[in-house]
């Protein structure tokens, strides 16, 4: 009898120490409603959410504006006018360009597969202790029949682009409409949003500042190394004459939102494209594995502890668990928001400890 009453002790203490109020209850309750009503509703309200975002990200723009004594009215049509120009410079501009150069390579890849199945062939002849001709064959087998069945996948995604040309129409016209009127009328719909929260809502307060200041900080620092890796790759390749610079370039830039994912994904493209370019056999390749080496190099050890030295920093085994956990929720968008959501859950669970029974009383 004493054992039980020691352990609902402990645990009445323990849970106390997590929900020791109606503000954190609060806190628990709005937090549930809103994953259950993001994971139920992602599909049919794509858009809003899209816009949500993407106003969320302008408006840190519009505050700087704001900041300058400019009214906020004139600074949403600025912000907004740029936003617009922005937008029109890459679906008419840059994406034709980086869509013929995607174009030009998926061509060729049968011809950097027969390439690469020469190389492999000659290994027998050269490492004949190591590996046989009938091991080489079994393995180019293994890899035609996956190439084959990626291939039919792409045919059946082909098939359904009609409707997602469809969608991305419909993205194209409402998601800057929304954008426009959430940035224009922010005030107006947070007031309207908050009559549906508890009143006794200062701890949600308080986890609120500590995202926006963790998810301003990340989105701030990953826009910029993303802008500043774009450049340095397209002026590296173009300079060394590399085919398809800008298509590379721009996987250059992106992988970065994809941590240690996408740098090992960018890498076979642009060493796959060097190498079909010039071979081994000359200086070129070398040339571009070295320059290639060096950019990430200076990514890792000067652009991330600079951009990011105001932002939570998140381990690795932390990044690969919420890419592989929101990724399964969400497909390519979960992939895409998983390091800004998993830096939201861990202001969560930052902000959450500091307040304690006494701080949230006298608020």
């Amino acid at each position: 009898m004493q054992n039980q009453s020691v352990n609902l002790r402990f645990f009445i203490e323990h849970f106390n120490r997590f929900l020791p109020n109606k503000q954190t209850v609060s806190l628990a309750i709005t937090l549930v409603v809103s994953f259950v009503l993001i994971y139920s509703l992602a599909d049919l309200l794509m858009p809003a959410f899209a816009s949500i975002v993407l106003a969320y990200l302008l408006e840190g723009i519009v505050g700087k504006l704001e900041g300058l004594k400019i009214p906020r009215l004139p600074a949403v049509y600025l912000v907004f006018s740029c936003f617009m120009a922005g937008l029109g410079i890459l679906l008419f501009y840059l994406m034709p360009i980086v869509s013929e150069q995607a174009v030009e390579l998926v061509q060729h890849i049968p011809a950097i597969i027969s390439s690469f199945q020469d190389e492999i062939m000659r290994l027998p002849e050269t490492y004949p202790q190591f590996i046989s001709e009938h091991k080489i064959q079994d393995i180019l087998f293994n890899i035609q029949r996956e190439l084959l069945t990626y291939g039919q996948n792409m045919l059946s995604y082909s098939a359904a682009s009609v409707i997602g040309l469809v969608s991305a129409l419909v993205y194209l016209f409402l998601v800057p409409m929304m954008v426009f009127f959430f940035l224009k009328d922010k005030n107006l719909l947070i007031n309207w949003f908050l009559q549906f929260l508890p009143k006794e809502r200062h701890l949600t307060v308080r986890v609120w500042e500590e995202i926006d200041m963790q998810i301003s900080n990340y989105v701030r620092g990953k826009f910029a190394e993303v802008m500043i890796l774009w450049f340095v790759s397209y002026v590296t390749f173009e300079t060394m004459g590399l085919n398809y610079a800008l298509l590379l370039s721009v996987l250059m830039g992106l992988q970065v939102i994809i941590p240690y994912i996408g740098a090992t994904l960018v890498t076979f493209p642009v060493l796959g494209v060097a190498y079909f370019q010039w071979g081994l056999s000359g200086d070129n390749f070398l040339y571009i594995l070295i320059a290639y080496s060096i950019i990430q190099a200076l990514d890792g050890v000067i652009l991330v502890p600079v951009l990011f030295s105001e932002a939570v920093n998140l381990h690795a085994i932390a990044i690969i668990v919420a890419i592989l956990f929101f990724g399964g929720l969400w497909g390519f968008w979960g992939v895409f928001l998983a390091i800004p959501l998993a830096t939201v859950v861990k202001a969560v669970l930052t902000a959450w400890p500091k307040l304690d029974d006494k701080e949230v009383d006298v608020a």
